[in-house]
């Protein structure tokens, strides 16, 4: 309950962290200050002013049929009328992994793609994906080239479409697009990372990180399905980008050769 404590501290500063508040935290998980002069030369979690793209796909499209709740890129965003923006999120990795919600999907919408953009629409990584059909939360992985490899401060689009039928007739899709930047991992964050190995999540929290907060927690808590901990702490995350309905959905995972899925416990 005392990491579920801490974790709760955590997230509700993020949006705005003075430097007191964040220096109180710090010490609140035995740790020195966190690194505020960084903190505060990047812009506010999760709202940054950078390039925005779509958080949740829709429900329906004129020859799809309809969902019963839209495809979501967990990434920082907010609901504005019809629109769901997503907002800029931060990773250290070169090859960070990206997360989708998709619903439970009709029998003709099994197929699905990721594209990996730089921020001048030139394609980095494209790759067609077997979905699951029940409801999922699923991270697809970069492969470890040096292509695809993220470049320090540099913004890249991603999108992830799901299909209505075969991808290689059908021009009508689901999609998500959402924006990343890497940024360059420093001697103090490294420190800091080193020293809270079991629960790496809540120092890139804390330095607003999210890509890999996200990852490395939810990694956590799939390998450890009866953590009362990890359960709470994964819902206190997406609750705090107001994705708090999709925190009970199974967590899968895509395989290298990336068709082959298997399910959280």
């Amino acid at each position: 309950m005392k990491l579920t404590y801490i974790m709760t501290l955590i997230l509700l500063g993020l949006v705005s962290c003075p430097t007191g508040v964040s220096a109180k935290l710090a010490q609140s998980i035995n740790q020195p200050q966190v690194n505020i002069r960084i903190q505060s030369q990047r812009p506010k979690f999760p709202d940054n002013g950078a390039p925005t793209g779509r958080r949740k796909g829709g429900t329906s499209r004129d020859d799809c049929t309809p969902l019963n709740m839209p495809i979501t890129a967990l990434v920082p965003g907010e609901e504005i009328a019809d629109e769901s923006k997503s907002f800029l999120a931060f990773t250290i990795s070169e090859y960070p992994t990206f997360w989708v919600y998709v619903p439970e999907l009709p029998k003709n919408a099994i197929f699905g793609e990721f594209i990996l953009q730089d921020e001048n629409d030139k394609n980095i990584y494209r790759t067609s994906l077997s979905l699951p059909r029940k409801a999922s939360v699923f991270g697809i992985n970069l492969p470890h080239n040096s292509q695809s490899a993220l470049k320090i401060n540099k913004n890249y689009q991603w999108y992830f479409k799901v299909f209505c039928g075969n991808p290689q007739q059908m021009s009508e899709y689901f999609y998500v697009k959402a924006w990343i930047q890497r940024l360059p991992l420093n001697s103090y964050l490294e420190s800091q990372l080193k020293r809270t190995q079991s629960r790496e999540y809540a120092t890139y929290a804390l330095n607003q990180i999210w890509q890999d907060a996200l990852t490395n927690l939810a990694t956590l808590r799939r390998s450890n399905p009866n953590s009362g901990i990890f359960t709470e702490d994964w819902t206190l995350l997406l609750k705090d980008i107001g994705l708090a309905e999709l925190a009970t959905v199974p967590i899968v995972e895509l395989k290298s050769d990336e068709k082959a899925i298997t399910e959280s416990k």
